[in-house]
């Protein structure tokens, strides 16, 4: 896979994607990013990629030519019109769900960094493919969204990370947020890892860290709890002791407080 990053800083974008798993996936030739310096295709001997916007308003907005050019050259050199996602709190919230998509269905991506009072709407028209956001607020540009969507796709390349189970076991792969996880040493100030984790039983372990995914996401993101359907009868048996543990835990929280 290749993404192209179109930035006004591009050294700050390479620092952390040259980094860790993702620079060690680019030195293997597995995953290619690349960041373009928008500034370099403007027209004017000042490289000034914004001006003030029609109709009034606070800020400047980045003007569609230096961005279009930019990203003809991108095109250019890859040999196609990459699909190209605009990094704007405007999109759609990104998802994991993105990731895997995003991961199947293309080779190549050209992500838009916008800042400012945000980019020239006829670039967006015209080059544009999706906008995507990483949450409902507001950044001063759009290199952490591109580093950030850059990096949930890439860790899912065949290749990136040691095996499959690394991203398939987390949160938000199946709908549910990821169970505890411990480490050595077995005692640490005063908190003991789960008796069930050191016994060796791999089919109770698997219980277990299945029953406290479910018993995070209910109590964590109900919103995501609400969507899952559980049909199987294991599944079934752990949301009935599920249910009986917080009715338990609720009760003994209210005879404290009485």
């Amino acid at each position: 896979m290749r993404i192209d990053i179109m930035t006004l800083f591009p050294d700050a974008v390479y620092a952390m994607m040259n980094e860790s798993i993702i620079g060690r996936a680019q030195k293997k030739g597995i995953i290619k990013i690349h960041c373009h310096q928008i500034r370099n295709y403007t027209t004017n001997k000042q490289n000034q990629v914004d001006d003030y916007p029609y109709g009034g308003g606070h800020g400047c907005i980045m003007q569609a030519q230096p961005l279009h050019a930019c990203w003809e050259h991108i095109c250019g050199e890859i040999g196609f019109r990459a699909h190209t996602i605009y990094l704007s709190p405007c999109g759609r919230v990104f998802t994991q769900a993105d990731a895997v998509r995003l991961k199947d269905n293309y080779t190549n991506l050209i992500l838009v960094c916008g800042h400012y009072e945000g980019i020239d709407e006829r670039f967006i028209d015209e080059c544009v493919d999706e906008e995507i956001s990483i949450g409902d607020f507001v950044l001063t540009g759009g290199e952490i969204p591109a580093m950030a969507l850059a990096d949930a796709v890439c860790r899912l390349v065949p290749g990136v990370l040691s095996d499959e189970e690394c991203y398939t076991d987390e949160s938000h792969w199946s709908g549910l947020l990821e169970y505890p996880q411990y480490s050595r040493p077995e005692v640490w100030n005063g908190r003991k890892v789960p008796e069930i984790l050191l016994s060796g039983h791999h089919a109770n372990i698997a219980k277990w860290r299945r029953k406290q995914a479910i018993i995070r996401t209910r109590l964590r993101r109900p919103d995501m709890y609400e969507k899952l359907e559980f049909t199987t009868k294991q599944d079934k048996k752990l949301l009935a002791e599920i249910e009986e543990e917080l009715n338990k835990k609720e009760e003994d929280n209210n005879g404290k407080q009485d």
